[in-house]
């Protein structure tokens, strides 16, 4: 048994953070902002916390599909953005939503947080546990990112999107192959110090600026880079794929010369990468599940073609999916 998507959905705040805006904030300038990264703008949730966009998101990818929440049996919330550390963001979203009959967790695994979700969702409907699962990627960057900081506030905006995961009635179509990977060194380069139990909030941690997002930038990128474009060529090679194969290859929005390396070593055609970075920048675990919507929506990602996913995220986290999308085409 395979478990496929059928249903995706994503919700976004509706003030936005242009350049422009941020010209006025820090020393940057819109024309360096686009050449670096390929954003102009994101979106700033400024009333509410993640479980609202997760929710946003939730209910409309159960209207699409026709489902009640309370045929819901599992959630799954990525994000490193929770309303609190705990209880589980998933459990506000339960009680939101009305999925009375669901249990469910978080998952943190920073901008690979969506396909982490991802495959353990599928392990829960292949093994024959659940029938629906709803796997969630939200984050609320703007709650950790330093808007004084102009080498990291440029970059991060936010949102949540939503899937629906089922069995699949043929085996040809769903989630059919994953490939995830860690690597501890990475935590240095790529991190939020306090907050948690090796730094707890004190006057010092929020003086020195330690709930904030701390990126090397330099550091991150070169092995970003070579972590997505090395991972989505290992699951093409494991699966005897040529670039041919592949309808979409959906990236992680956090850089668009990354997203461009990836699809380039992929030997991809730039019309087979979905692309959104330019209008929310990184939202984090939702960058993915809301270029799948948006596209879904648009008539663009249609019924049969062949996916993949690839990200790169803090920990470090890496890892691709290979899937046939199955949700009926719009329109």
């Amino acid at each position: 048994m395979r478990a496929t998507i059928t249903s995706v959905a994503h919700w976004v705040p509706s003030k936005i953070l242009s350049n422009a805006d941020l010209e006025t904030m820090v020393d940057t300038t819109d024309e360096w902002i686009r050449t670096r990264t390929g954003i102009c703008e994101r979106r700033i949730l400024e009333d509410g916390a993640t479980s609202d966009m997760a929710a946003g998101a939730a209910v409309r990818a159960l209207e699409q599909r026709g489902m009640r929440a309370e045929e819901i049996d599992v959630i799954i919330v990525a994000t490193v953005t929770p309303d609190m550390m705990f209880p589980p963001t998933a459990c506000v979203l339960q009680q939101k939503i009305g999925a009375r009959n669901a249990w469910g967790f978080d998952l943190s695994a920073a901008c690979s947080g969506f396909l982490y979700a991802l495959v353990t969702g599928v392990q829960f409907v292949e093994n024959g546990a659940y029938k629906r699962v709803l796997v969630v990627g939200a984050d609320k960057m703007s709650a950790i990112t330093d808007y004084t900081n102009r080498n990291t506030c440029i970059l991060f905006g936010d949102a949540g999107a939503a899937v629906i995961l089922e069995p699949s009635p043929d085996d040809a179509f769903g989630v059919l192959d994953h490939v995830l990977h860690a690597d501890g060194a990475g935590s240095p380069y790529l991190h939020q110090k306090a907050g948690g139990s090796l730094h707890p909030a004190t006057h010092e941690s929020v003086d020195n600026g330690w709930h904030f997002i701390y990126q090397d930038g330099k550091a991150v990128f070169k092995v970003a880079v070579q972590g997505m474009a090395d991972v989505s060529a290992e699951i093409m090679e494991r699966n005897g794929l040529t670039a041919a194969d592949v309808d979409w290859l959906v990236p992680h929005q956090a850089n668009m010369r990354i997203i461009d390396a990836c699809g380039k070593r992929m030997g991809l055609d730039p019309s087979k990468v979905m692309v959104n970075i330019d209008r929310y920048g990184n939202t984090t675990a939702a960058t993915i599940p809301m270029c799948l919507s948006e596209y879904h929506k648009a008539g663009k990602l249609r019924y049969g073609q062949r996916v993949m996913l690839s990200a790169f995220g803090a920990g470090y986290t890496w890892g691709s999916i290979l899937l046939r999308w199955s949700v009926p085409n719009v329109g």
